[in-house]
């Protein structure tokens, strides 16, 4: 068949020195930079441009995919003071979304406890 490997649109080619993420600071605009993210999509994209947006030091926060069929995502970010690099303000980012991931999971755990022993109580009660 003449399609791609459905695994290489998520699967690195380290064997070729792919990496997950490139770096590269603007020349033109000051405090400014775009991340190019490997094998990723609108999913990442979207999560990192909110969380950057929701950042007071984040003046600029976009992101594009080049072309559907090519797993690339880039990511430019300006943040409003020279004082902080956008390499920093990403990280911080990443760190917020992965805080906010394990509340999510801790709330859903304990919603899970709960109803199961809400209806465990209810079922031994008819016997």
């Amino acid at each position: 068949m003449n399609a791609p490997e459905r695994s290489a649109c998520f699967i690195l080619d380290e064997d070729n020195g792919e990496v997950k993420v490139e770096y590269a600071a603007d020349t033109k605009v000051n405090n400014a930079g775009t991340f190019t993210f490997n094998k990723e999509d609108h999913t990442v994209g979207n999560l990192l441009r909110m969380q950057l947006l929701r950042d007071p030091s984040v003046r600029f926060a976009g992101y594009m995919m080049p072309h559907p069929l090519i797993h690339k995502l880039r990511l430019k970010v300006q943040t409003s003071s020279s004082t902080v690099a956008p390499v920093h303000v990403l990280s911080s980012a990443i760190d917020d979304l992965a805080s906010e991931t394990d509340f999510l999971i801790t709330q859903v755990n304990n919603a899970i406890d709960k109803y199961k022993k809400e209806n465990d109580q209810g079922v031994m009660s008819q016997f």
